[in-house]
């Protein structure tokens, strides 16, 4: 009740889980929460779900993250959360994609390749991403794995159904597919990544204490729109 007063949002509150055996025969739960927005049409609810599971592994020491929350109830300490660091996430999300080929994963595995920490980190993410596979009983990721998976024939068209609404301007699938050549080469020390010029600072020093502004959606524009 204090929730629906405060945000003016109203939902059923109470999480509903479900408790089931994931494809390795292992439990994991699902909970969902649905809620009703300020400007929600009619139709079913968005829900916010929760996925928990104890069958994976963690490689790496998680680090400690800062939760964005620009709002009156945020706790003068802040708010924290511990997450896998930089190279886990990178080698969960490589793994995943060997997987199950979903458009996500490649949008996520190409654009994290594109970060500047990938530089000097390429021997952590391949240790950790073969932990993982072993872990889970499954070769390696490589591009002759992915090219020969039944979901390639799918992707192409799943990509604009699934990250279309997500994304303001969605690059083209050809951008995507034709760089993780050039990733899996990088992966197996076949080839060093290409560091892109930096841009000059003419002179000024950088604000490193800036983050980006909080953003809203309108539900007429797919393009998020600045808080002020």
């Amino acid at each position: 009740e204090s929730v629906v007063s405060l945000s003016g949002i109203g939902g059923k509150f109470g999480p509903e889980y479900t408790i089931y055996k994931n494809p390795r025969g292992t439990r994991s739960v699902q909970g969902k929460i649905s809620y009703r927005g300020p400007l929600q049409p009619g139709g079913s609810l968005p829900r916010i779900k929760l996925d928990l599971t104890d069958d994976e592994v963690l490689t790496l020491d998680p680090v400690t993250r800062v939760v964005h929350h620009p709002y009156s109830d945020r706790p003068e300490d802040g708010i924290y959360v511990q997450c896998y660091c930089f190279e886990e996430v990178f080698a969960e999300k490589i793994r995943a994609l060997g997987v199950r080929l979903r458009p996500r994963d490649l949008y996520d595995v190409i654009h994290l390749y594109r970060h500047h920490s990938t530089k000097h980190s390429r021997n952590i993410i391949f240790s950790t991403l073969k932990k993982k596979c072993a872990f889970k009983g499954m070769p390696v990721p490589t591009m002759n794995i992915l090219e020969g998976k039944p979901e390639r024939a799918e992707l192409e068209a799943e990509l604009e159904n699934m990250l279309g609404y997500q994304v303001p301007a969605l690059p083209a699938f050809e951008q995507f597919w034709q760089e993780l050549p050039e990733l899996f080469e990088w992966l197996y020390h076949a080839v060093e990544k290409a560091v892109p010029p930096s841009i000059p600072l003419m002179g000024k020093a950088i604000d490193e204490s800036w983050y980006p502004p909080a953003m809203a959606q309108a539900w007429h524009t797919p393009t998020p729109l600045e808080v002020i």
